[in-house]
């Protein structure tokens, strides 16, 4: 079998592609993984806990990162965007843009470049509830552990005061991009999801008080290595939140925005629910549904468990607004109470909207013969044999559901693989 027939392209670093890519190098195969941001991880490493079992994702992670490092059939390429894909399965030829890091492998991750640098940019890992450096490492356990250089805010030759405080000649402002050239066999999608943007709703308030935030944005507050440190404090004030507003579908299921179903929003509102109650014994949660949706099983007893906290209310009801009271500074939700039959307005200190999950892949240069659907998920198509989606590429998945379909997706390369050889 030629090289290029044995080595599978995997577009996305998150958690369907670490998966893939290791599935793959370990039944022998070369994996090849771009990713567009700094470090490897995705979505994922932004999270506090896993539903339902109520675990950090940073175990699981670093067994893939551990994986990743030591095997040498497996290469990753960060701050990496492919620039174009020509031929079919068996063999195509891609060329990938490498974009500068302006530090270099002598990096020891010393932080001295993050202390001398004097320019501040809203943290785009925690969504902007606080500031970072110009030059930073993502988070804590980013992986590669390499700090990097942010190129639109860094100053380069006008400061370069982090290439001064950098004792192992580890920054380059000199660095430029670069076009590299692989041959693959087979590819793999794995290209994720973005949060929708929760501004488009805008009877829902958010970007009107910095109390009004989205699901993802809970997720960085309640993390030990997010912005409060895993304090649930109101990002406007810095006071303890004891009454949490969640409001479902916030622009889902509707055809103005996205039409369809995440299919994990209810599960992950019920998850931070749990957040605040374990924080705050005194505290109330309130979730305002349309439908609860928990498939399966285990997501049907853990609704259960969240529904025996008296202090947890589920209330099914559309939300009609949202905003912020200007005298006292809480923040009112007005909804109706479907079961009561009534309309009613709320007083809380915080208010999180679940937005759902958009698709990332039209962001990528794909072949012509990728199609999406309306709703921007890939298409399957048998008469596409090399090209392979998986994860949130082609439907909202929880990560359970990207893992399985990851692996799935590698023995599936595998195969028309080893059929062409």
């Amino acid at each position: 079998m030629a090289e290029q027939e044995k080595t599978i392209l995997v577009v996305g670093g998150g958690i369907s592609g670490l998966t893939a890519a290791v599935e793959a190098a370990e039944a022998g195969y070369n994996a090849v993984i771009v990713e567009k941001t700094p470090f490897l991880g995705g979505r994922v490493a932004r999270m506090n806990k896993y539903f339902p079992k109520l675990c950090p994702p940073t175990c699981g992670l670093e067994i893939n990162f551990r994986r990743i490092k030591f095997n040498p059939r497996i290469r990753f390429y960060t701050l990496a965007e492919i620039e174009r894909i020509e031929g079919s399965a068996g063999n195509y030829n891609i060329s990938i843009q490498l974009n500068p890091r302006y530090v270099n492998d002598r990096c020891v991750g010393c932080n001295a470049c993050t202390e001398a640098c004097p320019v501040e940019v809203s943290n785009d890992v925690n969504f902007g509830l606080d500031k970072r450096k110009a030059a930073y490492i993502p988070y804590e356990h980013a992986f590669p552990f390499k700090y990097v250089i942010d190129d639109v805010a860094c100053k380069k030759s006008d400061c370069a005061k982090c290439v001064d405080a950098c004792k192992y000649n580890a920054i380059d402002l000199n660095m430029k991009p670069e076009v590299i050239e692989i041959n693959a066999g087979a590819i793999i999608l794995a290209t994720g999801w973005k949060p929708y943007d929760a501004s488009r709703m805008d009877n829902l308030g958010f970007g009107t008080s910095p109390d009004i935030i989205t699901n993802v944005m809970m997720e960085r507050l309640a993390s030990p290595n997010g912005p409060t440190k895993g304090k649930l404090t109101r990002p406007s004030d810095g006071r303890e939140v004891k009454r949490v507003a969640f409001v479902q579908c916030a622009g889902s299921r509707d055809e103005n925005h996205l039409p369809f179903c995440s299919a994990v929003c209810c599960l992950a509102s019920l998850k931070q629910a749990t957040y605040v109650r374990e924080q705050y014994p005194d505290s109330k949660a309130y979730m305002f549904y349309i439908d609860l949706r928990t498939p399966g099983t285990s997501f049907e007893r853990f609704l259960n468990k969240v529904k025996e906290d008296e202090n947890i209310s589920l209330i099914k009801g559309k939300v009609a607004k949202v905003y912020e009271d200007v005298s006292t500074k809480d923040i009112i939700v007005e909804y109706e109470d479907i079961l009561a039959g009534q309309k009613k307005k709320m007083a809380v200190d915080l208010c999180v909207l679940a937005t759902g999950m958009a698709p990332t892949v039209s962001e990528v240069k794909l072949p012509d013969e990728v199609r999406v659907n309306e709703n921007g998920f890939v298409v399957p198509d048998r008469d596409r044999p090399g090209i392979f989606a998986v994860g949130c590429a082609k439907n909202p998945m929880d990560v359970a559901q990207s893992v399985q379909d990851a692996t799935g997706a590698a023995l599936k390369a595998i195969q028309i693989l080893g059929r062409l050889s």
